[in-house]
């Protein structure tokens, strides 16, 4: 339930209680904290969690008799844990209150997405008439990124006496917020320290065992009225006790104010001491709310997406976990796109290529924060390319999933709930992650016209992600092809051949036809540098002119393969069998997880055509149809309407939907073939963390890539946004379900530009800015100059 900026759940479903922690998370793209309630901690309703951008630590488990190491992203002290009792005067202490308890009468829970704050309202209702109101209202701090705090106010209704409160900052935590994880080491945080200062400031320190992140955690809890507190210390917790008066009409109000520093903070100081310092001397609650609206306020301006109805209202929700994820914040920060956001442990909090699907959006409202995540990727770059040196190819060959060294850290097995067994995982394979990065690259460059990042970090990560495919590419004579063998492309189900001895398969379309591109493109940049650099760039790639021959050969010549008349995924798809899709459907109901549901029948996707998510489709993603176009023309291929549309029919009827990115994928291309399903698939895409369509996922993390791939799917996709070098491209897809829509965007340097889309019509406002007009090009190839401080409406082609 929500309303324009508030997302709701008016009851308390013990059941549905891990999907409202995870969208309720609150952050500052530093850190961020569940939305769990204060009353419980973990078990296996409630988990409360805090997660700081970039905090990792390494632990070894033993599975099936073998030793394997895990790189998680930490879960840190709890510093939200509240609970209380009623003490009736004349009567034995009541138990302590948890929205479990059976004295429960009203739960109501509001995220106020406008303000970045989260509110609990829970009303109890004992057996002797005694009604008591509780209400918690959070946050964590967009303006100060060190501090958070939580304001408790207790309402007694027919009654008086007093009220007991514990305020716990507890540092004996685990990461066992995913089942399937849970056979494996979880304990990252040793060596605890925890006291309270005499000014009633509770700390806490304790360091992750191979990672050796120092953390400093403080809690200044304060009262009205003034109460003795009590203390109590374990080595990992501190316990300030507070017995308050309450009588009706006279509200008792607990506010914890906590602190989060440790050892990865800029400039270097000692955490435990500076978090004490900033807990001991942060405002109070109503100066932090304050200062903190204003920082959220600041915030939309530059990342509001608007967009009417109920749509509107999700988009809105999506911008609002994205920009808390990655907010101005993230750009002092050495950290990536955790592809769950900071909200959970699913996929160890690692960075995947969801990026692709985040970076647009933010290389067009928050550039310098797109530029960080980009030099976490350069500053990994020794890491790819002694991956490559390793493996006996040349350039980088970045990880699939990467953490705090940009080592791989895909995990070796996986579990099958369904069949209880420990399975190979060849994901790994995925060097797809190579031509994500350097698309980001371009795309942010022709955003921002940042040429000093281009010319510089870019170029390498741009120039050795195309060594490593032209060099990975091989001479097929009787094909008279340049091919790609043993990848996985996207559709991570087919990750060998049928009774194949080794992993991987051969010339993945995407994998392939992404790789020309980054080819292309390397050649292009490398053509616009300075010679100096360009001589300093050889040098270090080790490469001479008869490379870049080499390179310029090979984007010509990558095989792709086709059967039927359709782009096949790979070579030999074709082959494969077809599934019995009705069949499946009807003893199964829900197939997303199609590889579980055959491994624990003794069977395997690789023998089907049969896809986990968009593969081949996701071509349509990443380029308009006159690029692929003019992209498969380089190759060799005619690519026309008829055959695309053929290739999207195949895939569009084998395709289960095992990822959230992939309903977002098909329904943007649906979306420019005009297709009658687009907007079923787009809906999915909207609501696939909302309602937890995958069963039990977003409670362990929502899916940041789906989330910040339909805001793009507004902006590039629907009003058809591409920034070029030659200009803003507007290219609109009519679709009756988003009629309209406005945004704020930076372009070139130009900040706050305007942008509304209305049916058959665009208007931009430039504001006042020396930096001159930007120049605009409309379907048709119709050019246009927009000055500083100028407003103008123009009319679109109908369909």
């Amino acid at each position: 339930m929500t309303t324009a900026w508030c997302w709701e759940y008016p009851h308390y479903d013990p059941k549905a209680e891990r999907l409202v922690e995870s969208l309720c998370t609150l952050g500052n793209g530093r850190f961020a904290t569940r939305g769990s309630a204060p009353e419980n901690i973990a078990d296996d309703i409630h988990y409360p969690g805090t997660y700081l951008a970039g905090c990792f630590n390494r632990l070894a488990s033993t599975v099936g008799g073998r030793t394997v190491s895990n790189e998680d992203m930490v879960r840190l002290p709890d510093w939200t844990a509240l609970r209380y009792r009623c003490l009736p005067a004349g009567a034995p202490p009541g138990d302590w209150l948890t929205p479990d308890h059976p004295t429960l009468r009203r739960s109501h829970v509001s995220l106020d997405l406008r303000a970045g704050t989260l509110t609990r309202r829970m009303l109890f209702h004992d057996t002797d008439g005694r009604r008591l109101g509780v209400t918690h209202t959070r946050l964590v701090h967009m303006g100060d990124p060190n501090l958070a705090a939580q304001n408790t106010v207790f309402r007694a209704y027919g009654w008086s006496g007093m009220i007991e409160i514990e305020s716990v900052l507890d540092g004996d935590v685990t990461n066992a917020g995913v089942d399937r994880y849970r056979a494996l080491a979880g304990r990252h945080l040793v060596e605890h320290r925890a006291g309270v200062e005499a000014e009633g400031t509770a700390w806490l320190s304790c360091t992750t065992t191979t990672s050796r992140v120092e953390i400093g955690l403080a809690v200044r809890t304060s009262a009205r009225p003034v109460a003795p507190v009590g203390r109590a210390c374990t080595a990992a917790t501190a316990t300030q006790t507070l017995i308050l008066p309450i009588k009706r009409a006279a509200p008792v109000a607990v506010v914890k104010t906590a602190a989060l520093c440790t050892s990865l903070d800029r400039p270097s100081a000692d955490p435990l001491r500076r978090s004490i310092d900033c807990a001991t001397h942060a405002p109070g609650f109503p100066s932090l709310l304050a200062s903190h609206r204003a920082s959220w306020q600041r915030l939309w301006s530059e990342g509001e997406l608007k967009v009417p109805g109920d749509t509107g209202k999700v988009l809105r929700l999506h911008a609002f976990h994205v920009l808390q994820t990655l907010s101005p914040h993230t750009a002092e920060l050495d950290a990536g796109v955790p592809a769950r956001g900071l909200h959970g442990e699913a996929y160890r909090g690692h960075v995947f290529w969801d990026e692709l699907f985040v970076l647009p959006y933010l290389a067009l409202h928050l550039p310098e924060t797109a530029r960080a995540l980009l030099m976490y990727r350069h500053r990994r770059l020794p890491a790819a390319l002694e991956a490559a040196r390793r493996a006996g190819a040349k350039g980088a060959m970045f990880p699939w999933q990467s953490g705090s060294s940009g080592s791989e850290e895909t995990q070796r097995l996986h579990l099958n709930p369904r069949s209880g067994r420990w399975l190979p995982d060849h994901s790994h394979l995925q060097h797809h992650v190579g031509s994500a990065i350097a698309w980001n690259v371009w795309r942010y460059g022709q955003a921002t016209g940042d040429a000093g990042f281009m010319h510089g970090p870019g170029a390498e990560l741009l120039l050795h992600a195309a060594h490593f495919w032209a060099g990975s590419a091989t001479w097929d004579t009787g094909l008279g092809r340049y091919r790609i063998r043993g990848v996985v492309g996207p559709d991570e189900y087919h990750d060998a051949y049928p009774d194949a001895a080794a992993p991987g398969i051969d010339d993945n379309a995407y994998t392939n036809v992404t790789a020309a591109w980054v080819l292309a493109r390397a050649l292009d940049l490398y053509g616009e540098l300075p010679a100096a650099r360009r001589a300093e760039l050889l040098t270090q790639l080790g490469i001479g002119p008869d490379d870049l021959t080499a390179w310029e050969d090979v984007s010509h010549r990558l095989y792709v393969p086709f059967h039927r008349d359709v782009i096949s995924q790979f070579h030999g798809y074709g082959d494969l069998a077809e599934l019995d899709w009705e069949g499946y459907r009807a003893r199964y109901h829900d197939i997303r997880r199609l590889d579980r549901i055959l491994e624990a029948e003794g069977d395997t996707p690789n023998c089907y055509q049969a896809s986990k998510q968009a593969d081949t489709l996701m071509l349509g993603y990443l380029f308009r149809p006159t690029e692929l176009e003019q992209l498969f023309l380089r190759l060799g291929h005619r690519l026309d309407d008829g055959l695309w549309r053929r290739t999207v029919d195949h895939y569009q009827r084998r395709t289960c939907h095992g990822s959230t990115l992939s309903s977002l994928v098909h329904g943007w291309v649906l979306a420019r073939e005009q297709g009658p399903d687009a907007w079923r698939y787009c809906q999915e895409a909207l609501l696939s963390d909302i309602t937890d369509v995958q069963g039990g996922t977003t409670g362990e993390g929502i899916h940041l890539g789906a989330m910040g791939g339909t805001l793009d799917l507004v902006e590039r996709g629907i009003v058809g946004l591409e920034p070029h070098d030659d200009g803003l491209h507007i290219d609109p897809v009519p679709l009756s379900e988003v009629p309209r829509s406005s945004f704020s965007i930076s372009y070139l340097g130009h900040r706050d530009i305007r942008i509304r889309f209305r049916p058959g019509r665009f208007g931009i406002r430039v504001p006042t800015s020396p930096l001159g007009p930007v120049p605009l090009v409309l379907p048709g190839d119709r050019h246009e100059r927009i000055a500083a401080g100028q407003e103008r409406w123009f009319r679109l082609p109908k369909g």
